[in-house]
């Protein structure tokens, strides 16, 4: 098994020290949003052996197991992440894989390069992820019901809202969620600012269920995606609480750490929150317009100490283990890759010492025994 050295992404709205604080550093002063731990392109982990898309091009059957290979290629399928959000990401939506490809050979076809700024679809794949929280989380995560949008939007007491209410209260739920997303995302840009600093004025005023659209709008003043968000449920996960996110559901992450798990994919769609490129057409193609539950996941307890958060994506598995002193080792062997990140305490896989925020990358069906007293979360395939 290989110790890996990760990239830490200074995204904008990263925390200056959560991941810093985690795995014993002192902080820089500058933002770190995002560690990677995998092979994508973009920021691929280093081993010992060269770089980890390169030692698994050496020999992918080898290091991935002949039936991750058969099934998605020599590439790893998944990428591991530490998330530090210390302000809003953008509000954003990915495709499903039907989507992703037909996307992507459209664009492909009409010769947008890759890394333009309006290009929508960087790659092939679909880009369903997991976020498990280590702190306090917050989240926006698909359409709550329209009529308790509605009922939020009336206590505003903001005249420009009044369409949106109407839309909610009479059309069908489906036509009213497209019609108000597409309202408030085509709407003049002017008119539109207005309205969003009159419902941020509110919301300040009012606070309790109001006050996160209020710290939104204070990080994107006049941005249509506040209004967007309100369409959303706003969820708070406790440490060891999850999120998946399939695709086709709008979602932006607030503030909190968590472990990200995710298919390797840049796909994403953005509805706001962003100076970036905000497709509306293509991006009311991929929304699914339907109200859902939050779906906060507890993980269940296998037998031999694992907990498994449960998904519907063969691309990747997440489990934590919560080790301690005395208990016997757990044998992780498996016949897929691996990444493992401890998160807590000292754990000791095999003979690698892993402190907080080290990981390790396991080579399919490599002997792999942990032990120690810590929290390990451990990324692979579903077999």
């Amino acid at each position: 098994m290989d110790l890996l050295t990760n990239t830490i992404r200074p995204y904008a709205w990263g925390s200056t020290t959560a991941i810093a604080e985690l795995i014993g550093e002192r902080p820089t002063g500058e933002p770190q949003a995002e560690m990677w731990m995998g092979a994508h392109p973009g920021a691929p982990s280093r081993t010992p052996r060269g770089s980890l898309p390169d030692v698994i091009a050496a020999d992918p059957e080898r290091e991935l197991g002949a039936g991750t290979v058969a099934r998605f290629g020599p590439r790893l399928p998944f990428l591991l992440k530490l998330l530090a959000a210390a302000s809003p990401l953008s509000l954003q939506v990915h495709p499903d894989l039907v989507q992703a490809r037909e996307g992507y050979e459209a664009e492909q076809r009409r010769g947008i390069a890759v890394d333009a700024p309006h290009r929508n679809y960087k790659d092939a794949n679909h880009k369903p992820e997991l976020i498990c929280a280590l702190t306090d989380f917050e989240g926006l995560c698909g359409f709550r019901p329209a009529a308790g949008t509605a009922d939020l939007l009336d206590g505003l007491q903001v005249p420009a809202l009044a369409p949106y209410t109407e839309a909610l209260r009479t059309l069908p739920e489906a036509d009213a969620l497209r019609q108000v997303l597409t309202d408030v995302l085509t709407g003049d840009p002017e008119e539109t600012a207005r309205t969003v600093a009159d419902t941020a004025a509110a919301c300040e005023r009012l606070g309790g269920r109001y006050e996160v659209y209020a710290r939104i709008a204070r990080h994107f003043p006049g941005d249509p995606g506040v209004l967007a968000s309100m369409l959303l449920h706003h969820v708070r996960l406790a440490p060891g609480e999850a999120l998946y996110l399939s695709a086709g559901v709008p979602h932006a992450y607030l503030r909190g750490l968590g472990v990200e798990l995710m298919s390797t994919s840049d796909n994403v769609l953005r509805c706001g929150l962003t100076p970036k490129h905000v497709d509306v057409p293509e991006l009311l193609k991929v929304v699914r317009f339907a109200s859902r539950g939050t779906e906060v996941l507890t993980p269940r307890p296998l037998p031999d100490g694992e907990e498994l958060y449960e998904t519907p994506v063969d691309e990747f598995r997440l489990s934590r283990l919560r080790l301690t002193d005395g208990t016997a080792a757990a044998d992780l062997t498996r016949p897929a890759p691996q990444v493992l990140l401890c998160t807590e305490g000292g754990v000791r896989v095999g003979e690698v010492k892993l402190a907080p925020g080290a990981s390790v990358f396991v080579p399919a069906g490599e002997r792999t025994e942990v032990s120690g007293s810590g929290t390990l979360f451990r990324a692979t395939v579903s077999c």
